[in-house]
């Protein structure tokens, strides 16, 4: 949208319209101007027709209709793998149907697992005049996302991002949150704690970025030792890998971070099978907060990812894109919060660090 002056004022300050504006001009609410140009239901069709002439007269940039549009939503191997798995994919596809059925579009999902598949859907999206855009999910393959980035109609990632910028994005705070879950284990006085994770996708080393960057800013060591790869999300190979690092040497840690809850989950199965306890000995802490977080043994403490949200803003990301004024590129960012259980506890100074020796092997 462009500025709009005072007459005779000389030197006045150009003020943005705003959607206020279009309100007060047609005499109607704040909340229908935005679901006309928004394009949603529950507007009558003489009053939203008055606000979009209201809208182009104050030269107001106005998205494109979407109602009745359709949208790829193009889902990678690791999408559909964690679709049956953990359930975050699950959370976020049921985040997108829901603003697009507030939006009156259809989402219309397509499995990609190499790049022919996308090659196909993207000339069948771009042969489609009804199709608004692309949504990819959980993709990191960098062949896979070249071809788009030439591609005539807007594109956005969900739960991955672009690491040069090419491509509009939603994601979590991964960095920063990892660095909120960390801080919280430190001020409960624990200085060696494990990182647990599975390596491979960009947004999951944000997470050990965030990790890295609390027990830096404490002063605090983070050698790569205390990095433990798995090699997938399963909770009984995760609790293997913690079980085999304790065994080779010690209980040398008081606390451990996951990448993500099912990562907790076979954490707390390794140091419970150990002998040890969660969270006497050892605390645990994960990064999702799905439902089965709170019904643990103990219930988990975590990091909230808000899954349903990066489906509604992912959308609205895309719709935004249908303008006629050109944007860039943008990623987008949503903020997580602490969710505090019983997995976690103060370290105390009776708390086990046992060397290997002393552990029995």
């Amino acid at each position: 949208m462009v500025a709009s002056t005072t007459p005779g004022k000389r030197g006045t300050k150009p003020r943005r319209v705003r959607l206020e504006d279009i309100a007060e001009k047609v005499g109607v609410s704040l909340s229908t101007v935005s679901r006309a140009l928004a394009g949603e239901k529950g507007v009558r069709d003489d009053v939203r027709q008055k606000i979009l002439e209201a809208a182009k007269t104050a030269n107001y940039a106005v998205p494109t209709p979407v109602a009745g549009k359709k949208v790829f939503l193009a889902a990678s191997s690791a999408a559909m793998i964690d679709y049956v798995r953990n359930q975050f994919t699950l959370y976020v596809l049921e985040g997108l149907r829901d603003r697009a059925q507030a939006l009156g579009m259809e989402i219309v999902t397509r499995a990609v697992a190499d790049q022919e598949e996308e090659r196909l859907m993207l000339e069948e999206a771009l042969a489609d005049p009804d199709v608004a855009g692309l949504l990819f999910l959980t993709v990191d393959d960098e062949g896979m996302l070249a071809a788009t980035r030439n591609f005539g109609k807007p594109v956005v990632m969900i739960n991955g991002d672009d690491p040069l910028m090419r491509l509009s994005s939603v994601t979590p705070c991964n960095r920063s949150a990892a660095r909120l879950a960390t801080d919280h284990l430190i001020q409960l006085g624990h200085e060696r704690i494990l990182f647990l994770t599975r390596p491979g996708r960009h947004t999951i080393e944000r997470r050990r970025e965030g990790w890295r960057d609390a027990l830096l800013a404490h002063g605090l060591a983070c050698p790569d030792d205390l990095v433990l790869p798995v090699d997938d999300w399963l909770p009984e190979l995760a609790a293997q890998a913690v079980i085999r690092r304790v065994e080779a040497k010690g209980l040398d840690f008081t606390a451990v971070l996951a990448a993500g809850d099912s990562l907790a989950v076979g954490a707390m199965m390794g140091v419970q099978q150990l002998g040890f306890s969660v969270p006497g000995d050892v605390s645990v802490m994960g990064m999702d907060d799905l439902p089965q977080a709170a019904f643990l043994n103990p219930p988990l403490t975590t990091m909230h990812i808000p899954m349903r949200e990066l489906g509604y803003v992912a959308l609205d990301l895309l719709r935004d894109s249908l303008t006629n004024v050109p944007m860039p590129a943008r990623r987008v960012e949503l903020a997580c919060h602490l969710i505090e259980r019983q997995s976690t506890a103060h370290c105390l100074p009776s708390s086990r660090m046992v060397p290997a020796s002393a552990a029995g092997v």
